[in-house]
């Protein structure tokens, strides 16, 4: 079997993924750059590549389009720890076999690789280069930290290269019309239109002449010939929100569109072709509404072919910082105010809300605090009744203001905290909460004067990441290290330093 080539700039990922390799028996070799495997790939080939994103010169994106041009059958699968929407979708859209998201589960990387090594590729996937992506429009879902919305855009980036129906469920306010523009903006049909209908939201007289069209004299006000939204979206999709709520009669002609590829308007006898693409949307349990009598079995397998869900907001909580961000910088832009921030205890209230009514409610929240908050800092004070009535139920205590005078302040102590108050300003709510904690410890640790801050920290978070990959381990050093993406020797040597002997 030819050898499995490794290449990332992290000698640490390197080197688990060839452990873990040999394990299982297969060869691997690594690389540091992706120079060094052109160089390579000029007298032999490996077996599957596993390439990182982001590394020094030449990124992966680009070795993955060169390496195939040279070889299309060649199984290439991408890594990185910037997780985003439009990476994915590019790195299949060249052509890769799968996208890895780091950190990653060492099993899971296995298997990927071992389903790879098996793969017959036989012809070269479709390319579509990525100068023609058009600028996402549903910039909230471009960027998550929740692996059910990496899922969800690896999903996008598989569907790119196809036209195939596609049923996205989930509760109200997750965002299931910006999935749909995002299909549609990373797909072949992205120069074509993106029509949008909502069932709920148009009366049931007219939702046929609305869909379909009608001819001049149909009925009764039908004064002159008018297209349908299949007409409108040709050669494009066509978006059906709450497709639940459709009436029963009209689900008979969508199947039957479906079914054929062509319609009628309304008082027509001339068909017309539909070269459109489906994507429907819904919060309902459509499986429990076949059973009602209420849907449509053979239309709810016609729409069922890809289905993506889309979680709520509270099982995405780690989003909720990044998208707090980005709705009050939207909303001070639409008032042409400055952007508020949110101090870090009224984060953390937020994030500990469960928001029934999902982005959308978060949504609407921010714009609330940017009209009638009236600093430029947001305290957990100012937060919207109804987080406040959470977090009292919830049994959380009020921080002390952190901006009220104290009697005997010095104009030092004063000078400390505008100083921390800008700390605060520089932190990335964006960022895992972790580093957000440690960008603050350091800015504390900065203002007291304190010496050599690189090394104390340094050592506080290599003994917490010793103690806790030992613990996980059980006390197995050769697990621990491998987990830690270290040699035993070097763990050992480190325990010894830190005294963690014992």
């Amino acid at each position: 079997m030819k050898a499995v080539w490794i290449v990332d700039d992290d000698q640490s990922i390197r080197w688990v993924l060839e452990k873990a390799l040999a394990r299982v028996a297969i060869p691997a070799r690594s690389f540091d750059s992706a120079g060094q495997v052109l160089a390579a790939f000029e007298t032999e080939t490996p077996s599957v590549l596993v390439t990182d994103v982001r590394m020094p010169g030449e990124d992966g994106l680009s070795l993955l389009h060169r390496i195939k041009q040279a070889q299309p059958g060649l199984p290439v699968i991408v890594m990185t720890a910037f997780t985003d929407l439009n990476s994915t979708v590019k790195a299949f859209q060249k052509g890769a076999f799968d996208y890895l998201p780091k950190p990653f589960d060492v099993n899971a990387a296995v298997g990927l690789i071992q389903r790879a090594a098996r793969t017959d590729e036989k012809e070269a996937p479709a390319e579509h280069g990525t100068e023609s992506i058009p600028r996402q429009t549903g910039r909230v879902m471009v960027q998550s930290a929740s692996p059910a919305m990496q899922e969800v855009f690896r999903a996008i980036g598989r569907l790119a290269a196809s036209s195939v129906t596609v049923l996205i469920t989930g509760e109200s306010g997750t965002g299931k019309e910006l999935i749909a523009r995002a299909l549609h903006d990373h797909s072949n049909r992205a120069q074509g239109p993106f029509v949008a209908l909502n069932a709920a939201a148009i009366p049931k007289d007219l939702l046929e002449a609305e869909l379909f069209g009608h001819e001049r004299g149909a009925f009764t006000g039908a004064t002159q010939q008018r297209r349908g939204r299949f007409e409108e979206a040709n050669n494009g999709t066509l978006f059906f929100d709450e497709i639940g709520d459709m009436p029963l009669e009209l689900q008979t002609r969508l199947l039957r569109v479906l079914a054929e590829g062509s319609f009628y308007r309304v008082g027509g006898s001339q068909a017309i072709q539909a070269n459109v693409r489906i994507v429907a949307a819904t919060h309902q349990p459509l499986e429990q509404r076949v059973a009602e009598g209420s849907f449509r079995e053979d239309l709810f397998h016609r729409l069922n072919v890809i289905r993506l869900r889309l979680p709520p907001l509270r099982e995405r909580t780690e989003d909720i910082p990044a998208l707090t961000q980005l709705f009050m910088r939207n909303s001070a832009e639409d008032l042409g105010v400055p952007a508020r921030r949110l101090s870090v205890e009224a984060m953390h209230w937020l994030s500990s809300f469960n928001f029934p009514g999902n982005i959308r409610q978060l949504e609407n929240l921010c714009q609330w605090l940017t009209v009638m908050s009236s600093g430029q800092v947001i305290e957990a004070k100012d937060l919207p009744p109804e987080v406040l009535e959470h977090v009292r139920n919830q049994g959380a205590k009020p921080i002390a203001d952190t901006h009220d005078a104290t009697p005997n302040i010095s104009s030092q102590q004063t000078t400390q905290r505008s100083e921390a108050d800008v700390a605060l300003a520089r932190v990335d709510l964006a960022a895992p909460a972790w580093t957000r904690e440690l960008t603050q410890e350091a800015e504390r640790r900065l203002m007291r004067n304190e010496p050599a801050i690189m090394a104390t920290l340094l050592r506080d978070f290599e003994r917490v990441l010793l103690e806790t990959a030992l613990a996980h381990s059980r006390g197995r050093r050769m697990e621990a290290a491998q987990r830690l993406g270290i040699g035993r020797n070097t763990l050992t040597r480190k325990c010894s330093e830190l005294g963690l002997d014992n």
